[in-house]
């Protein structure tokens, strides 16, 4: 069987470790896909979503926050800033970093922030709420 092996791995965990067919990432030039046999590649992965095709053709979703990827011989090494599935994304918690993006953002004249870095957080808290299907 043609199967490539992932590591994804979290600043707090390895999050997924295993044999699979297929794996999609967003990279910085729009979302690609790595198939056994995929020529050697280092990327950059912006904030998006990772789907993973396992043995059995079932394709299962997760969100990431940004990071990298090595792909060599078969075998697949992803570092992201997080790695969660729909089940695993707190709405609320989500809804809330959203609001202190905004509001960060919106003060920004007034206040002293790092403007890349609530701009970050705005586009993660958003990443997961439109994963996960959430009205804003």
């Amino acid at each position: 069987m043609k199967e490539i092996n992932i590591e994804i791995i979290t600043p707090s965990k390895t999050a997924f470790l295993g044999k699979v067919k297929s794996i999609s990432l967003p990279g910085t030039l729009g979302n690609f896909q790595v198939l056994f046999n995929h020529a050697p590649l280092l990327s950059k992965l912006e904030i998006g979503k990772i789907t993973v095709k396992d043995l059995n053709d079932v394709e299962v979703e997760y969100t990431t926050g940004g990071g990298n990827v090595e792909v060599l011989n078969n075998k697949i090494l992803v570092l992201v800033e997080s790695f969660e599935s729909k089940e695993e994304i707190d709405v609320e918690r989500a809804k809330r970093s959203l609001e202190r993006a905004k509001e960060r953002l919106a003060n920004r004249n007034k206040e002293k922030i790092d403007e890349v870095r609530a701009q970050a957080a705005l586009a993660r808290a958003l990443n997961r709420l439109k994963f996960v299907g959430a009205g804003l």
